[in-house]
């Protein structure tokens, strides 16, 4: 994840095993669905998520014999979904869709809750898809702490868990068996790269941070911040807050700094739908588009529509379409192949030179 689409490498897509193999070698709640229900992502048969390359992610590899498990057919297995947040957000609703069609793709059967932004509730959801006999997990977190209770359940019986987008702070191949998910600090790094070029690097900028208590947060303002030090000294972050990753409170948020800061010069949100909050502030203060450069991660429809209106500078692609990518893992694995540890996929980017052409291919 480099900081044009031109400098992206060349890979092949995650939907074949061979290449998830040369990866590893590498290195109480109602179910919602009860039954197995710098290139751009697209709607179609494009849309799959791309391996970085197999030295991208940590080489480190788990087998099912290391993990103290057992092998077990998938297409007979019953797998637990759970997902973190409210799916009133592009990501989350093309993350849990992309789920969903890949179990039916395959004939799996799916449990899939959803926690509704509560991550007390995210625990019990996954202690009930455990009670409900789930062999194997596929978790979103909402956090990457706390989640001691779920992982000794699991752990007592021996139940397999890929997260996705988010990391939980434990011992993989032990609490769990793979991440899957985008390098976040590439992200914010190649956020920078666009703020600096839509700026000249020079001016004012303001963060509007995603929710705390994950990593993706704290990553993305990380690789941002390192290289504003690094090749943009000038260009000066005088302002953070954050805007829970939610549209309405990035709203809030840019409304509260266009009054305390009205001569701010780009403002970097660390997801589409708080830059699009940032968006409606703006207009509402009456400013004009691109007066203010705006910078978001994420690939969704409404953000690179932007683009092409003028109003955000760059969108940084953060992939949701994990279901191939975690039913081929979970596969793999459950047929005591080796699986890397930690499996990093490639995101594009959007940018007025692409975002007319490639809004088709955004979700």
């Amino acid at each position: 994840m480099m900081s044009s689409v031109a400098r992206r490498t060349t890979t092949t897509t995650v939907l074949a095993a061979s290449l998830v193999a040369a990866l590893a070698l590498s290195g109480c709640a109602k179910s919602e669905d009860d039954a197995s229900g710098d290139k751009s992502t697209s709607a179609g048969d494009n849309a799959g998520q791309v391996v970085a390359t197999p030295s991208a992610g940590n080489r480190e590899t788990c087998t099912v014999d290391q993990f103290g498990g057992k092998k077990i057919d998938l297409s007979t297995a019953t797998v637990g979904f759970s997902q973190s947040e409210k799916e009133a957000n592009p990501f989350r609703i093309a993350e849990t869709a992309s789920i969903k069609a890949e179990a039916k793709k395959r004939g799996v059967k799916l449990l899939a809750v959803n926690a509704q932004t509560q991550f007390s509730k995210q625990i019990s959801d996954v202690q009930d898809l455990i009670a409900k006999g789930a062999d194997l997990l596929v978790i979103a977190p909402l956090n990457s702490d706390g989640w001691g209770p779920v992982l000794r359940t699991a752990a007592a019986k021996k139940i397999p868990i890929v997260t996705i987008d988010r990391k939980i702070n434990a011992a993989p191949c032990k609490d769990y068996v793979s991440f899957i998910g985008s390098d976040f600090i590439e992200q914010g790094k190649r956020a920078a790269d666009q703020m600096i070029e839509a700026t000249g690097g020079k001016g004012k900028i303001a963060i509007l941070l995603g929710a705390a208590g994950n990593n993706v947060t704290t990553e993305r303002t990380k690789g941002f911040k390192d290289r504003l030090k690094d090749k943009a000294p000038d260009l000066q972050v005088v302002f953070e807050q954050t805007g829970e990753f939610a549209r309405e409170k990035g709203q809030q948020v840019t409304e509260q700094l266009i009054q305390s800061n009205p001569d701010i010069t780009g403002i970097y949100a660390e997801n589409d739908e708080m830059g699009l909050g940032a968006v409606n502030a703006l207009k509402g203060a009456g400013k004009k588009a691109g007066a203010v450069k705006i910078v978001t991660v994420d690939g969704t429809r409404n953000a690179v529509q932007q683009i092409v209106g003028g109003w955000i500078s760059g969108v940084v692609e953060s992939n949701p379409r994990f279901g191939p990518l975690a039913f081929q893992t979970l596969d793999d694995f459950s047929k005591g192949q080796k699986v890397s540890q930690n499996v990093v996929i490639q995101d594009g980017a959007y940018t007025s030179a692409n975002a007319k052409t490639d809004l088709g291919k955004a979700f």
